[in-house]
C-alpha cells in the first residue's frame, strides 16, 4: 500500500474528503519527524513507539572488495511495534 492508497482507505473508513485525511496525515508525519529529531519519542498505546536510537561506529566489510571499512555513529529512527499490533500481525485478534 502507498501513500495515495492509505489516504483513500482512511478516507473511506473514517467517511472524510481525502484533501482533509492528506493534510493530516502529513502534519502526522511533520510532527512525528520534528519529535523524533529532537530526541523525545512519540507512543500511541496498543500501536507503537516511534523513537530515536544512537548507533555506534562500527567495522563493516565493503562486499564486494571484501576490504574492511568504518562505518560512522549516526541517530536512526525506530518503529517499535505495540502489544495489541503484535497481536493483530500474528492472527490473535
Amino acid at each position: 500500500m502507498n501513500k495515495s492508497d492509505l489516504i483513500s482507505a482512511i478516507a473511506e473508513s473514517a467517511n472524510m474528503e481525502k484533501n482533509k485525511v492528506e493534510v493530516f496525515l502529513n502534519s502526522f508525519v511533520e510532527v512525528v519527524e520534528r519529535v523524533v529529531a529532537s530526541g523525545d519519542s512519540v507512543q500511541l498505546v496498543g500501536f507503537g513507539t516511534f523513537e530515536k536510537r544512537h548507533r555506534e561506529s562500527r567495522t563493516g566489510r565493503n562486499p564486494q572488495t571484501g576490504e574492511e571499512l568504518t562505518i560512522s555513529a549516526s541517530d536512526v529512527p525506530v518503529f517499535k511495534a505495540g502489544k495489541n499490533f503484535k497481536d493483530i500481525v500474528n492472527g490473535a485478534n
